[in-house]
């Protein structure tokens, strides 16, 4: 019956509800504090601002990104296998790693800020200035990353999702305030825009910080845990060093790549873009405030909702590592096939929401910028949630099931399909910034159809198909008619979005859970991973929206 499906899948649905829930009200606030923040620095600060972030970025993943998902498969693969000495050992290993790397990158960015500056970003003036105060920020997140590959590996998601809020917390009040303090102190700058992008970098800065305290807490406290479970450890054969280093680097190198090739295609559409452009004349004020537009306001409104996705690969990892391990396949396709499901219950009517929404959300977030543009971006674009969700899922069952290479192979594989499209549409059409937002489509999607022959190749593993996705797109499409009803209808009414917007959202979430339910979406054991399950399922029985 469910209660062996809850069993099977219900740990780590339960985690990555955990950092799901923590993952979204980070991704809220950030989103709430950069509405501020891009008002006070204008379109060309936040194109500044969101070009130091590439670079920030790329360093960062090449550093130590892949830190948290290496360190969480190394330590629950021997955790499984009561290897408590070796699996505690090599967060030792992988720290020490950290450090040595995420010191190089940070020092290479601080010294070297000019001239990345002028081999890449010369129409972004002053891109510089937010690049050394990100600098530091590589160092001290490379450490936080591999303490939280340790817990996570330990199957507990909470240290990261607290660290994460205290984070976030930090970063919006110190980049408002900073932002807002720098452009005043210095107005009279050629480099005003530049100015307060750094003012924003400096509250990554202080999150950081923020993050890295809690966990030094966190881990004081769980010290006494680690050497309880290497006393109990009867191994007699311990990893040494250069037999610990060659397991981090096979085990960290494909994820780093993977990454890398996905950071690239930022990279790759700041510069094409930015060359093109200029090849056909296009004032370089006018390239940076669309390219401002582009990252600051749809980037971020796309990304809210990829948090779950995230979180998701994040808890299943050590869980599919385990039962990989232990060679329990039923239990791992069992455990996709549920983290699939809930990933596109959610990604579907997220896509769709902002789509229907897209302009009112452009004008109630962001009332001094283009919400014609911005409001286009979210239309055309939205549906890439749905991508870009199934491929972070995907990426991470093979990363579980030890075919590291494999997500890199199809990451680079679509980059290049990628830059052939976003050149094309950028030299032999007038869609410009668009071209990045059809691009930005195209990518995931390519992911995820190789991703997907890849899994029923090594692990036979069909994905199932009518309540994973038609039903969510029937239930995403019937939901969208009645939001915009329910919007337009207040808006004629009263003239004031956010009177209007409110209602049209709680509607969209009623009329979609309903939806779901009735369609037989999710039964009730499904219903119960979900944060505050249990309560929704009574309220479904209510309504009689669940078989018995």
């Amino acid at each position: 019956m469910g209660s062996s499906k809850e069993s099977t899948a219900g740990g780590f649905l339960k985690q990555g509800s955990i950092l799901a829930v923590a993952s979204i009200m980070v991704r809220i606030i950030g989103m709430v504090y950069r509405v501020p923040m891009a008002n006070i620095i204008g379109d060309e600060g936040n194109g500044i601002y969101s070009a130091a972030y590439e670079i920030y970025n790329i360093l960062l993943i090449i550093s130590s990104y892949g830190m948290p998902m290496a360190v969480s498969k190394m330590v629950s693969a021997r955790c499984a296998q009561k290897r408590y000495k070796n699996a505690f050992r090599l967060f030792r290993y992988s720290m020490v790693v950290s450090v040595i790397t995420g010191g190089t990158a940070a020092l290479f960015v601080f010294f070297g800020a000019d001239w990345i500056e002028s081999q890449f970003f010369s129409k972004y003036n002053g891109v510089a200035l937010p690049l050394r105060i990100l600098a530091p920020t590589i160092f001290i997140v490379a450490v936080i990353g591999t303490l939280r590959g340790l817990f996570q590996g330990r199957k507990t998601m909470l240290p990261t999702a607290v660290s994460q809020v205290f984070e976030q917390v930090a970063n919006a009040f110190v980049s408002v305030f900073a932002a807002y303090f720098f452009m005043r102190a210095h107005s009279a700058s050629d480099k005003l825009p530049a100015w307060g992008a750094a003012g924003g970098t400096l509250g990554t800065f202080m999150g950081a910080i923020a993050a890295l305290l809690t966990l030094a807490v966190i881990y004081y406290i769980y010290r006494p845990v680690i050497a309880k479970s290497e006393n109990k450890d009867k191994t007699s054969k311990v990893i040494q060093a250069g037999q610990a280093y060659k397991i981090i680097a096979i085990t960290v190198i494909p994820i780093i790549l993977s990454q890398t090739v996905y950071q690239l295609s930022g990279i790759v559409d700041v510069t094409l873009f930015n060359k093109l452009m200029d090849l056909k004349g296009v004032s370089d004020k006018l390239v940076s405030t669309m390219q401002g537009i582009y990252s600051t306001k749809y980037k971020l409104l796309v990304n809210v909702p990829l948090a779950v996705s995230s979180a998701l690969a994040s808890s299943m990892i050590p869980s599919l590592v385990g039962s990989f391990a232990a060679g329990e396949t039923g239990a791992v396709k069992s455990k996709v096939a549920m983290a699939v499901k809930i990933n596109m219950i959610i990604a579907f009517p997220s896509a769709m929401g902002l789509a229907v929404l897209a302009e009112p959300i452009i004008r109630l977030l962001f009332p001094s910028s283009d919400y014609v543009t911005g409001g286009l971006m979210l239309i055309t674009g939205s549906v890439c949630i749905i991508f870009y969700a199934l491929s972070t899922v995907t990426n991470g069952v093979l990363q579980s099931i030890d075919k590291m290479v494999l997500p890199v192979i199809h990451s680079l594989i679509s980059l290049i399909v990628h830059i052939a499209i976003i050149a094309g549409l950028l030299m032999w059409t007038d869609m410009g910034i668009y071209a990045l937002v059809a691009g930005n489509v195209t990518y995931p999607a390519l992911v995820c159809v190789l991703n997907s022959r890849s899994l029923k190749k090594y692990l036979g593993y069909n994905q199932e198909v009518t309540r994973s996705f038609c039903i969510p797109l029937i239930a995403s499409f019937i939901m969208g008619i009645v939001t915009l009803a329910v919007y337009y209808t207040l808006f004629l009414l009263t003239h004031k979005i956010y009177i209007a917007i409110l209602p049209a959202v709680i509607a969209a979430v009623i009329v979609y859970f309903i939806l779901v339910l009735k369609l037989q979406g999710l039964n009730r054991w499904e219903l119960y991973e979900f944060p505050f399950g249990r309560r929704m399922s009574l309220l479904a029985d209510r309504l009689h929206l669940l078989k018995h």
